[in-house]
This record gives C-alpha cells, sequence and structure tokens, in this order.
C-alpha cells in the first residue's frame, strides 16, 4: 500500500483520491490556511463540503498545524492549491520535503518575470526548495479534461500525467489509473503545462458565445450562438499551438487530451466561461468579477500573467503586435475592462482566406 500526502484540500484535490484510493493505498489530506471549515467537516462527518460528496475511507484529514505528522513517512506528495496558492505552497513544501520524495502538481497557469519571461507553475514551485533539495526530489503534473465531481463519481476520465522522467510518470500512472481514471504520461512537461495554462484562458472566451444571446434578451432562442463559439474555440486551437513555438511545447501535445481536449470541456462550463458569458452578455470584467464574490478565477488571472508578458515581449522584440490576437483581446477586456469586440479579421485574414 501506497500513502500520498496532499497539501490542499480543493475539490480536484480531494476527487483525485476516489482512484488513488480505490487502487488499495492511502490519502493524508492536509488542508491550508485557507480549508479549516472542509477539513473540520470531513474529520466531523466524511463530506467534503465543497463537493457535496463522502471521502473515501481511506483518507485521513489534517489541519495545516498537524502537517509535519502527516508528512512523517510519506514519499509520494501532492500540491494541491490552484494558482494563487503555488508560492505559498512552495514555501511550506520547502521545510516538509525530504530528497527522495516524488511530487504532482495540479495547479494551472503560469507565472511571468519583470521581462515578461513565462515559467509554467510546476517549476515556479520547485524554486522554492532550497538548490540541494530541489535536486533530490521530482515533480510532474496533472493535466487534460476533468472535472472534479466526476472523477470523485467515478466518471470516465482520461489525464495526462506529465514531468521529465519517464520512470516517475510510469510509478504515478500505476498509482493512479483505474477502470474510470485512464491515464496516458507525457515527458512534454512545457508543452502540457502550457495547455493546461491556456485553455482556462480560452474558456474564458468561450463564454462570450452565450453572453451575447444574453446581450439580445432573447427567451430561449431556437438557433444557439454555435457558429460564434466555434470561430473562437477554432483560433483558440491555433495560439496554443503557436504557444509551444514560443515556449519550447511539441505542436502535436495541442491536438491531444491536454490541449483541445481539456479546451473543450472546460469551454462547456464553470467559473471561467460564467464570467466570460457576464462580459460578453455587456458587463465589464470588474463588474462580472464583483458578481463572483469568492469564486477563484484561474483563466482571468493567467490571462492577467500571459497578457501582461505579452506587451513586455512585444516591446523586445520577441514577438509581434499581430501575433496572439485572441488573447491579446481577452487581455483588454480582463486588464483594461475594455468591451468584447472581437477582432474575426485579425483571426483570419480581412477576406477570410485564413491566418
Amino acid at each position: 500500500m501506497a500513502t500520498l500526502v496532499v497539501l490542499g484540500s480543493g475539490i480536484m484535490a480531494t476527487a483525485l483520491a476516489t482512484p488513488f484510493t480505490d487502487n488499495g493505498n492511502e490519502v493524508r489530506l492536509v488542508g491550508t490556511h485557507l480549508d479549516r471549515e472542509i477539513i473540520d467537516s470531513i474529520k466531523n462527518t466524511g463530506v467534503h463540503p465543497n463537493l457535496n460528496l463522502e471521502v473515501p475511507p481511506n483518507v485521513t484529514a489534517y489541519q495545516l498545524e498537524e502537517a509535519a505528522e502527516a508528512f512523517d513517512g510519506v514519499d509520494l506528495v501532492m500540491s494541491g492549491v490552484n494558482s494563487f496558492g503555488v508560492d505559498w505552497a512552495g514555501e511550506q513544501l520547502a521545510g516538509l520535503l525530504r530528497p527522495g520524495m516524488h511530487v504532482i502538481a495540479l495547479a494551472k497557469g503560469m507565472q511571468a518575470d519583470d521581462d515578461g519571461n513565462l515559467t509554467i507553475l510546476p517549476r515556479a514551485l520547485m524554486a522554492h526548495l532550497p538548490d540541494d533539495l530541489r535536486d533530490q526530489v521530482s515533480i510532474s503534473a496533472i493535466a487534460g479534461p476533468s472535472i472534479a465531481g466526476e472523477v470523485a463519481m467515478r466518471r470516465h476520465t482520461c489525464v495526462v500525467f506529465t514531468g521529465e522522467n519517464p520512470e516517475v510518470l510510469d510509478l504515478w500512472r500505476d498509482l493512479f489509473a483505474t477502470d474510470f481514471y485512464h491515464v496516458w504520461t507525457s515527458s512534454d512537461f512545457v508543452g502540457v503545462e502550457v495547455c493546461a495554462a491556456t485553455k482556462n484562458c480560452y474558456a474564458f472566451g468561450a463564454g462570450f458565445m452565450h453572453g451575447q444571446l444574453d446581450a439580445l434578451d432573447e427567451d430561449d432562442p431556437q438557433y444557439v450562438n454555435f457558429n460564434y463559439g466555434a470561430a473562437l474555440f477554432g483560433q483558440a486551437s491555433v495560439e496554443m499551438t503557436q504557444f509551444m513555438d514560443l515556449l519550447g511545447g511539441q505542436p502535436s501535445t495541442v491536438l491531444g487530451l491536454p490541449g483541445i481536449g481539456d479546451c473543450f470541456v472546460t469551454s462547456m462550463g464553470g467559473r471561467n466561461v460564467k464570467v466570460g458569458r457576464l462580459v460578453g452578455a455587456g458587463l465589464t470584467f470588474t463588474e462580472a468579477r464583483d458578481r463572483m464574490p469568492g469564486v477563484t478565477l484561474e483563466g482571468a488571472a493567467a490571462i492577467k500573467v500571459i497578457g501582461d508578458a505579452f506587451e513586455r515581449l512585444t516591446e523586445r522584440g520577441v514577438l509581434q503586435p499581430d501575433q496572439f490576437p485572441l488573447l491579446r483581446h481577452l487581455h483588454e477586456v480582463v486588464a483594461k475592462d475594455r468591451a468584447v469586440n472581437v477582432p474575426w479579421k485579425t483571426f483570419f485574414g480581412a477576406n477570410g482566406s485564413g491566418v
């Protein structure tokens, strides 16, 4: 039996306990400083209040001050925090990890330095470790189309585990893979993680499709705005491929589960799409965000980080102003409260001849 300690008790981190424990393993779930009520609920009732489901019996919950106890004797670690908690998690793990441990991360997004150079979040997480320790632990990540509640309910789910060490990826796959949780592995660490970050950005834009109809105030319209959505999805696919050229991933990665597959399921609904729908209906991003207090908007955060970085990269001549027009427009909407005004001709040419 293997034991996994998870830092962060959000819905995805907790849902992943289901396939892991279905294989006869144990999970120690450590809440962050923001998760106290979640951990109390699991300890007292066995129910995760945000999933509204019982956690598997082989899950033990720990408050943050009990983290050292939870990490004792464990070699497998999951960073279950979202993109806003990556630096915090790195600081915590710097004092909890030991040589030889294997870490797998869930957060999706990117960070940028002052020059606009973008970094995938697993590497940002590891940057907080002491140099000698960083070289003695492995880092991997989970990506692909995955809705937490469906994983917890054992719905068929196909994902990609990614990292630089194929043997470590095989270890993680064998621990998690079940008859319903299907795991592939990829050593295209950058490509998979860039897809995982950017699909949240483009899912925000996917919400414009329904928002534009909402603005017309049509009652149960016969014809839905699928043509609009398909054009946005097509441009998102193009730009995700261009990210591979910019940051070093493999273009073929975009065509599979981490790219188009994950972008599809994220565009079907959720927080990113909901706020995009409000903006598409005519609200500014600030107004839309204020209607969703307490909701983590990772897509909007990634748009801000990447869009700001693009401005610096354009100033440096690394990017041309006409590259990534959809991402740049999403950045105008999110960071500058501009109205939605999709630059169609920039996508496909003045006469629709293509990019």
